[in-house]
């Protein structure tokens, strides 16, 4: 097979890493993918879109400052249309808006490091999309690991380095890895774990970061893997040590639907997160037997995956959202 067959068969392979878990010889499609395509853009220039969903955490982090100008201008109409033009996006798809508060400012304005009520420590890692894009679900995360007596404290190294993984740069990947793993090394323990919110940023330190890092950061890199948890993964552990307990939440009752993001039903499982949701004495909640959602972190929005995106996307998820009752709570792990 040329390059040019490989270059089409792999533009759809949407990275969901399903191969890993389902596959009998754990082939990691994924990763191979990432490495073809850091071959390929070593021979072809990358167009401006694959560019800009690469640096997506410096350009965003950049464009903060100017939230409610960027805002208007991905939300407008007009403007919107313009910007999906230039960067191949679909017509049909929403640019994610930015806050105008990030996880990371919130925190150091108006949380206030204390040692926690049980006596143990979380390092609550500030991924780039949290950070930026959903700032309230970690500002929720924040206050309901410190309600429930933990420290909490926030750790913003590099990027996670996902949408360079995804778009094939490797080498500035490997640099991210490295300086991750170099501030980490030391303050990360069994006692005190590193916690992510978003999947696809976690599963960078539990599963890509080994690989990528040199020789000399390998072991600490196996280290961090072995301590880096999902949100849902920690809140379960601790569930079982029972230092989370259903008298911590409400007795309302409520029905939960929820859609697990595709690195979790492949690195980890789908059933902490039932578990956590389900704590509250009055929740009922069950696992939307989905695949992919579609969007895949940026392959949704692409011009030319859309309709490949929404095909999948109506398989099971959309149909079973639908269907739920308009007083459901329907929630999805992870902002990609």
């Amino acid at each position: 097979m040329g390059g040019e067959e490989l270059a089409a068969a792999m533009d759809l392979c949407v990275s969901c890493k399903g191969c890993k878990s389902e596959c009998p010889a754990s082939v990691d499609m994924a990763k191979l993918k990432a490495e073809f395509l850091q071959h390929w853009h070593d021979a072809h220039p990358a167009p401006l879109r694959i560019r800009v969903i690469a640096n997506y955490a410096s350009l965003m982090r950049l464009a903060v400052p100017f939230a409610p100008v960027f805002n208007f201008l991905v939300g407008n109409p007009v403007t919107s249309g313009l910007v999906k033009s230039v960067l191949g996006f679909a017509a049909e798809r929403s640019i994610p808006t930015l806050c105008r508060v990030t996880l990371e400012g919130w925190y150091r304005k108006s949380h206030a490091i204390a040692p926690g009520g049980n006596g143990r420590r979380v390092h609550l890692f500030c991924d780039e999309f949290t950070d930026v894009n959903d700032a309230q679900v970690g500002i929720a995360a924040v206050k309901l690991l410190a309600a429930l007596g933990y420290e909490v404290l926030l750790v913003r190294p590099a990027a996670s380095g996902r949408a360079m993984l995804s778009q094939g740069f490797l080498r500035k990947a490997k640099r991210l890895a490295e300086a991750n793993v170099a501030f980490l090394r030391g303050k990360v323990s069994d006692d005190a774990p590193l916690v992510g919110i978003e999947p696809s940023a976690i599963s960078c330190f539990k599963d890509e970061y080994p690989d990528l890092v040199a020789r000399e950061l390998q072991e600490a890199a196996r280290a961090l893997a072995g301590r880096s948890l999902m949100f849902e993964e920690f809140l379960a552990r601790e569930m079982d040590a029972g230092r989370i307990r259903a008298d911590a939440f409400t007795d309302a009752a409520r029905n939960v639907r929820v859609h697990v993001h595709c690195h979790q039903k492949a690195l980890s499982a789908t059933d902490p997160v039932v578990r956590v949701l389900g704590l509250p004495r009055n929740y009922s909640v069950s696992e939307i037997k989905s695949g992919c959602c579609g969007m895949a972190g940026a392959f949704g929005y692409q011009k030319d995956h859309y309709a490949v995106s929404m095909k999948v996307a109506e398989q099971v998820l959309l149909p079973a959202v639908r269907a739920a009752a308009a007083e459901d709570i329907v929630t999805a792990s992870g902002t990609s």
